[in-house]
């Protein structure tokens, strides 16, 4: 019989209202009819990940597989509250805020996590000048890099804070939160050309090993897809993050909408 989880509750904190994606300032953000900003998909992901972090301790964090797809925005200061429950091994989860279902996904543990290979995923440099984003730029087939990133010290305390997480595992045995590691394949994008407004849609995570507090942390990462629908322009990747240029965090697909149809018709 399916298992009802206890709700894991957050009052959500945008945590990019300063960002260049203006998809989470107030006043652009109703310009495409939203209520305002909106809560990064990559930390509503993270609100998602309590949920199998609780119910698997380290193990999920070492080879834990976890997928979302955001449906409505989450805002800045509501409450979003994470619901999960669990069936034959697999944790379906759904986030609802103002008592719409906002986001929805599943996570699981297989007894090991896959055998990847490094030399499958190409190692480049995010480009040295970001130009205006084009289709030319998510090429299919293309490999894209990120600008190597590290969360010690403070903040990796204050990462945990903005995503609301209180598990003392992280602190306890000094790990990183794998929602890093969907910053960092949001990096994908922000690193390698100049966009407007725009929209992570969902994600599909096989961990691989557990990050740890002050890794350098890049992305390898092809583009798998490129195309329009109902006027948006979107773009898949297919990723493997690395830590310190060795270790296999985490296998990766990623979906976004990197020109919304309001921007593709300006």
């Amino acid at each position: 019989m399916p298992t009802r989880l206890e709700t894991w509750r957050v009052e959500a904190y945008n945590t990019a209202k300063q960002s260049e994606n203006k998809m989470h300032d107030d006043t652009v953000a109703r310009r495409f009819g939203f209520s305002g900003g909106l809560v990064p998909g990559v930390d509503v992901f993270a609100y998602m990940m309590h949920v199998p972090i609780a119910r698997w301790g380290r193990d999920f964090l070492t080879r834990g597989l976890v997928e979302a797809r955001f449906i409505k925005p989450v805002y800045d200061g509501e409450t979003a509250d994470v619901d999960a429950t669990e069936h034959n091994g697999l944790l379906t989860i759904e986030v609802f805020s103002r008592t719409t279902l906002c986001a929805t996904g599943t996570a699981s543990l297989p007894a090991a996590a896959p055998a990847v290979s490094l030399g499958d995923y190409v190692a480049v440099a995010a480009v040295a000048e970001r130009k205006p984003v084009s289709p030319d730029i998510f090429a299919t087939g293309k490999w894209l890099g990120t600008t190597p990133r590290r969360w010690a010290g403070q903040a990796a305390s204050d990462y945990l804070a903005d995503i609301r997480e209180t598990d003392p595992i992280f602190a306890r045995e000094g790990l990183g939160h794998p929602g890093l590691i969907q910053r960092v394949m949001n990096r994908v994008l922000v690193d390698n050309t100049i966009l407007g407004p725009w929209i992570h849609v969902g994600s599909r995570m096989q961990l691989l090993s557990a990050a740890r507090a002050g890794d350098e942390i890049v992305a390898r990462a092809k583009v798998t897809a490129n195309y329009e629908k109902k006027g948006h322009r979107f773009v898949e990747l297919d990723a493997l993050v690395v830590a310190n240029g060795t270790t296999p965090l985490a296998h990766c697909q990623h979906i976004a909408i990197y020109q919304p149809r309001e921007q593709a018709a300006a």
